[in-house]
């Protein structure tokens, strides 16, 4: 689970609430004309803009935010280095018994095709597609929530317009002033709180997320190119330490 994000959640929506109600009850900031222009309308204009199946796909993308396990590089990097010293002693088929104990299932797919017979160039070129559309489809989740981010304020700014016509439409009833001003400055703010607090940074948490895990497998990819061309681990684990910052790298060979 990532912490970063809940914390962040927590602490936007808790210092909202506080400086809420600093000033009052808590209940003035709740509008049901307002709920349902912006979020009901930012659901709408999302579906008719991409198709049912993508925004419900958008639910499992954004579990990404939250729902996920921190990654170790350089322990990936020994996994594959062990893998490498039983393949340079046992032959690719030793690694066989390896298989059923991985959890990363890319990294199983990679060993099962390595194990299978396949040719270097040609899983490494398998491997790269498969990292190519995985970037994809995280991009496209992460212009769908941007694009949301975008509606949510848009959809506010409509709220804010009804508000004010039908407050200008009753301005000799006191009584009906008070409810269309709210819908017209609860529509702006529930707006600005969607994009600004969720979507957005969910899209960019995303983002951040993606580059990860396409680093891993690409370390992975890499990986099993040295693994199946039979080079040395030394010489394998500073190629694979390319891919990590200078102050990140830990060698397996002291």
């Amino acid at each position: 689970m990532d912490i970063a994000t809940i914390i962040g959640i927590v602490l936007s929506f808790g210092l909202m609430v506080w400086a809420i109600l600093l000033g009052g009850p808590l209940s003035i900031f709740v509008d049901i004309p307002s709920v349902a222009i912006v979020f009901g309308g930012s659901i709408g204009v999302a579906l008719i803009n991409y198709p049912l199946a993508d925004i419900i796909g958008v639910i499992s993308i954004v579990k990404k935010t939250v729902l996920i396990k921190e990654p170790d590089t350089n322990k990936l990097i020994a996994q594959l280095l062990d893998f490498a010293g039983k393949a340079r002693k046992g032959g690719i088929l030793s690694l066989q018994d390896q298989i059923d104990a991985i959890e990363d299932k890319f990294l199983v797919k990679a060993l099962q095709m390595a194990v299978d017979g396949q040719e270097p160039a040609e899983l490494k070129a398998i491997l790269m597609t498969d990292i190519d559309n995985l970037a994809a489809r995280h991009s496209y989740g992460s212009e769908i929530l941007n694009t949301m981010g975008a509606i949510g304020p848009a959809m506010g700014m409509i709220g804010t317009l009804i508000g004010l016509v039908q407050m200008l439409q009753n301005m000799s009833d006191p009584a009906a002033i008070g409810p269309a001003m709210a819908v017209a400055l609860l529509t702006t703010f529930y707006g600005a709180v969607l994009a600004n607090i969720l979507f957005i940074p969910m899209a960019g948490k995303l983002k951040a997320r993606s580059s990860t895990e396409v680093l891993q497998k690409t370390v992975i990819a890499e990986g099993m190119d040295s693994i199946l061309s039979g080079e040395n681990p030394r010489v394998m684990e500073q190629r694979l330490h390319t891919y990590l910052a200078p102050k990140k790298r830990e060698s397996v060979f002291k």
